[in-house]
C-alpha cells in the first residue's frame, strides 16, 4: 500500500487508515485482539492508527500500549493519531465539548501514558466548544507542538467556518479534517469541507465510509440502490460493494477510516486502495447517490 502525505506539512501516511471508534460497539477489547488486528494492518501496509481517548470505553489506547510495549512492531514504524474533546455530563445522559487547556492537555498527557509513548503523530480536536475561548485553545495546541508533545495537528467534524476560525489563531497548520463521508452521507462534499480541505493541500479523513454497515446491509430504497450500483460497477474492476465503496472515497482524494474487527473487511478495505475507478463510473455512482 502507497504511503501518501497528508498534506503539505503533515506526516506520511497510509492510504487506509485503522481506527478504533466502533470498538467498544463491537466487543472485544483486549491486548491480544488489538495486537492481531494492528499485526494485520501492518501485514497489509496500513501503518496508521486513529486513537481517542474515549475509544472502547476508554480501554483502547491503553491496551494499544500494552501492544507497543509487547515489541511486536517499533514505534516509529507507525503513526498513531488521537483526539479529544467529547465529554460525557455528570448523569451520563448527553455529551457536551470541551477545548479548554486543562481538558486537552490533560487529556494528551492521558493518551501518552496510555500509548506508552512520548509523541503522538497528530494530535485532533474532535468537535467545536461554542464557548470556547478560542486564543487560549489555538495557544494550548501549539504549546504540545513545540514541546514535542505532538508532531501536527488536525481537527474532527468541523465545519469550514470553525476551521478557519480556529486557524486564524494559529501560527502552525491544521493538517487535516476528521469527517464523516460515504455514499450514504455526503454532506461534507457538499457543503464544501471536501473543496476546502483540497484547498489548503491536506487529505481528509473519512470515518464511516460504508455507513455504519449500511452500503453492505441496508434495506432502505438508499442503501439498496447504490448497492446494486456498487455490485453492477464491480464486475469490471473485480471488486466486491465494500471494495468499490472505499475506492469511490480514495478516488476524490479522501483517506478513508477502516473500523471493522473482521479480518475479511479490513483486507477488502485495503485492497481496494488499488482499485482505480474511471471517471465516468466514479460520476455514475455518486449522481446514483445524490439523487437516491
Amino acid at each position: 500500500m502507497k504511503k501518501v502525505y497528508i498534506s503539505d506539512s503533515g506526516p506520511k501516511v497510509s492510504e487506509a487508515i485503522y481506527g478504533f471508534w466502533r470498538w467498544s460497539d463491537e466487543g472485544e477489547v483486549s491486548v491480544s485482539k488489538i495486537e492481531e488486528i494492528t499485526n494485520l494492518c501492518l501485514e497489509l501496509g496500513i501503518n496508521t492508527f486513529d486513537h481517542a481517548d474515549s475509544y472502547g470505553n476508554e480501554q483502547v489506547e491503553e491496551n494499544f500500549g500494552k501492544v507497543i510495549q509487547n515489541k511486536s512492531f517499533k514505534r516509529e514504524d507507525i503513526v498513531l493519531f488521537s483526539k479529544c474533546g467529547i465529554r460525557e455530563s455528570v448523569n451520563g445522559k448527553f455529551t457536551y465539548y470541551d477545548n479548554s487547556r486543562e481538558f486537552i492537555t490533560n487529556s494528551v498527557d492521558n493518551s501518552l501514558k496510555k500509548l506508552k509513548t512520548d509523541y503522538l503523530d497528530i494530535f485532533l480536536l474532535s468537535h467545536f466548544d461554542l464557548l470556547a475561548d478560542i486564543e487560549q485553545t489555538a495557544m494550548t495546541l501549539e504549546s504540545l507542538v513545540h514541546n514535542g508533545k505532538v508532531k501536527h495537528i488536525g481537527v474532527a467534524n468541523f465545519t469550514v467556518f470553525q476551521h478557519q476560525l480556529l486557524a486564524s489563531h494559529l501560527n502552525i497548520p491544521i493538517v487535516t479534517n476528521h469527517v464523516e463521508l460515504n455514499l450514504m452521507n455526503l454532506s461534507a462534499v457538499e457543503d464544501g469541507r471536501i473543496d476546502f480541505l483540497k484547498q489548503q493541500y491536506s487529505k481528509p479523513l473519512a470515518w464511516s465510509p460504508l455507513a455504519g454497515g449500511n452500503i453492505l446491509n441496508g434495506q432502505d430504497p438508499k442503501s439498496l440502490n447504490i448497492r446494486a450500483k456498487l455490485e453492477k460497477l464491480g464486475t469490471k474492476y473485480d471488486a466486491n460493494v465494500e471494495q468499490m465503496a472505499v475506492s469511490w472515497l480514495i478516488k476524490l482524494g479522501t483517506l478513508p477510516i477502516i473500523g471493522s474487527l473482521s479480518e475479511n473487511r479490513i483486507r477488502n478495505a485495503a485492497t481496494a486502495t488499488s482499485i482505480n475507478i474511471d471517471k465516468q463510473d466514479w460520476y455514475e455512482i455518486y449522481q446514483l447517490a445524490l439523487k437516491s
